[in-house]
């Protein structure tokens, strides 16, 4: 492997994109305390140093707990408005080119914000930042899982007959345990015929039979995490066949003890095996990374140079829902770029 230090600069000026990456979950400090200043009564602390320790987990439960209090400060257009724009920023900094955002609008919704000024805040955010950032952003709705039949009855009817713009997919989120993916086929049904991609987790805390039902129940085309794929290779095995990807978020897995530890994340076993694997950041703020160090953890747990971290940054934009000339552009920026830092 390359010079660690050498990687981590070459892995900032990397032209990258990001597929699995959730919308309340970016928010940074700086933003979680600028809403929690806003809603004084939040149990959500408003220093962004004490926030750190805020976004320390005990276990998957503890995390969605602290996710959902941190949905609670999004109240109104104008949250969801500085949210979207401030992750656009965020990913601009680290020379992210397009993202597949998953938004949960049942939860804001939900909540009491309207669902037409929902959709206008997060579009008008897309288009500033692809005017003004170069961020190219895209939706991906996703049903809270917890929250049941109804959520995922509001979420098709959010994402089928208020469609915004930007919308390329349809999700399915928060716990598996407890959640069994079939009872969501009629909802990814109707998404999928009218023209939005299927992209559930699946696989994450539990085995891989979840997995199996994401694939044959809700057609999923990318599978979220897919962390326990690893134990199935019949499974492995029809991943790497038919192309399916995994959106791997190695730091979140260790986070929500999914993983034990890094050294121990199935990463390289689904390599192995000829997945089509992709890297990304999940909830990043709220696990102390960004999608830059998840590529340096990559590079040391796949044992890869540049060329090799190029090649992944490749997977995600094969694996994208970008169309043929958008995803062209940036894999020949990507080669570009990895062609003049070698020729240095």
């Amino acid at each position: 492997m390359a010079d660690p230090q050498s990687l981590t600069a070459f892995i900032a000026g990397l032209p990258k994109a990001e597929l699995h990456v959730h919308h309340v979950g970016s928010a940074s400090p700086r933003t979680v305390a600028a809403l929690a200043a806003r809603h004084p009564d939040s149990r959500v602390p408003s220093d962004p140093e004490a926030i750190a320790e805020y976004f320390t987990f005990t276990d998957f439960a503890h995390f969605i707990d602290v996710y959902l209090s941190v949905v609670d400060l999004i109240r109104t257009p104008e949250d969801i408005r500085l949210l979207t724009f401030e992750i656009a920023r965020d990913m601009a900094r680290q020379n992210i080119r397009y993202a597949e955002l998953t938004v949960t609008p049942f939860s804001s919704t939900s909540r009491g914000i309207p669902e037409q000024g929902f959709m206008e805040a997060i579009e008008d955010a897309r288009r500033s930042a692809e005017r003004e950032l170069g961020v190219v952003l895209r939706w991906c709705f996703d049903i809270p899982g917890e929250a049941g039949l109804e959520a995922a009855e509001e979420t098709t009817r959010l994402a089928l007959d208020l469609r915004p713009e930007g919308l390329v997919s349809f999700g399915l989120g928060g716990p598996e345990i407890g959640v069994p993916r079939p009872q969501f086929k009629p909802y990814f049904d109707r998404a999928v015929a009218a023209g939005l991609r299927s992209v559930p987790h699946a696989g994450e805390t539990t085995g891989p039979e979840t997995i199996w039902d994401a694939l044959r129940e809700l057609g999923a085309e990318r599978v979220g995490h897919g962390t326990s794929a690893v134990q199935d290779p019949a499974l492995l095995a029809h991943l790497a066949e038919h192309r399916i990807p995994l959106e791997v978020c190695p730091t979140s897995n260790i986070a929500t003890r999914a993983v034990t530890d890094l050294d121990a994340h199935p990463v390289k076993a689904m390599v192995a095996a000829g997945v089509l694997v992709t890297i990304n950041s999940d909830d990043p703020p709220m696990f102390g990374t960004d999608l830059n160090q998840e590529y340096a953890i990559a590079a040391r747990l796949l044992d890869l140079d540049e060329r090799g971290l190029a090649s992944l940054a490749k997977n995600a934009v094969e694996a994208s829902f970008l169309d043929q000339a958008g995803k062209r552009a940036i894999s020949e920026e990507i080669d570009a770029y990895t062609g003049k830092w070698l020729a240095r």
